[in-house]
């Protein structure tokens, strides 16, 4: 059955909704087939698959080439694509231009935004523009500068009730979800109370509606960070390293390709060239 925001508003207290990043057809196809509710094309993709430090350098190109290359390889899970920095930050106009260049180019189903009272407006044009939004709350990556790292978010009192404030001002203006980065578990249990729609989480504990991660991460295929949060769930990274070196190791002593790896044809034809 096709996921979509319907299936997120749904399965507010009846159903855990799980998410994943997914950033190229073949993972894409892999991981809708074992029953993902979202993929979510994030801009994360700027470290984890083109070398970046942090995701500020990610282009509206790299977003809707990576879309399009996952929206080709689904057909059961909501696919969610990540607006990157500057992509609607410095007007409304902006925003929904690009918001719909995603779902255009993209073949994005749902786009998601950081920021909260601020992009109220910008979260309400898209939605006017039938484009679903899924807010983002807590560590916003794109304000790493502004925050001073990649920290946990909402802590004290006064930081905890904006982002409480926030939450409910996102869901006014029309947002069908509402993702928490690395929130304190109590807090984000709080909100998750608080708004109707569903409230996933990446490192803001179990008491949210859903969950997801990035992908490389709970394989172990990253390895520059490890966040608190990140569960293991295969070490695919070291069966890669063990697999490529193996590959090398066979193709230096000769042993691949074997006779059975090869196309025969007839001796004859062979022995016709000069």
């Amino acid at each position: 059955m096709k996921n979509t925001v319907v299936t997120f508003r749904n399965a507010k207290n009846h159903e855990k909704l799980a998410m994943l990043t997914a950033y190229d057809y073949t993972m894409a196809k892999l991981m809708d087939q074992s029953g993902v509710n979202a993929l979510l094309v994030g801009d994360s993709l700027g470290m984890v698959m083109l070398g970046y430090e942090s995701t500020l350098a990610v282009t509206m190109a790299d977003m809707v080439h990576h879309c399009a290359a996952v929206s080709r390889g689904v057909k059961e899970a909501l696919v969610v694509c990540d607006m990157p920095f500057m992509s609607y930050q410095s007007s409304v106009y902006d925003a929904v231009v690009n918001a719909g260049r995603l779902v255009k180019e993209g073949g994005a189903e749902a786009v998601k935004l950081e920021g909260g009272d601020a992009f109220c407006p910008h979260v309400k044009a898209i939605v006017q523009a039938s484009i679903p939004v899924m807010a983002h709350l807590g560590l916003t990556p794109q304000s790493v500068n502004a925050l001073g790292g990649y920290k946990v978010q909402g802590k004290s009192a006064e930081d905890a009730q904006r982002l409480v404030d926030d939450a409910r001002k996102l869901e006014d203006a029309g947002a069908f979800a509402i993702l928490l980065e690395c929130v304190p578990a109590a807090l984000a249990a709080f909100v998750r109370e608080r708004v109707s729609v569903p409230v996933i989480g990446i490192g803001s504990g179990a008491g949210c509606d859903g969950q997801v991660l990035v992908y490389q991460d709970m394989l172990g295929m990253y390895d520059k960070m490890t966040p608190k949060f990140v569960k293991r769930f295969a070490s695919i990274g070291d069966a890669m390293k063990q697999a490529f070196a193996a590959y090398v190791e066979e193709v230096k002593t000769g042993r691949f390709p074997a006779e059975e790896h090869a196309f025969s044809m007839k001796d004859e034809i062979i022995g016709k060239l000069y």
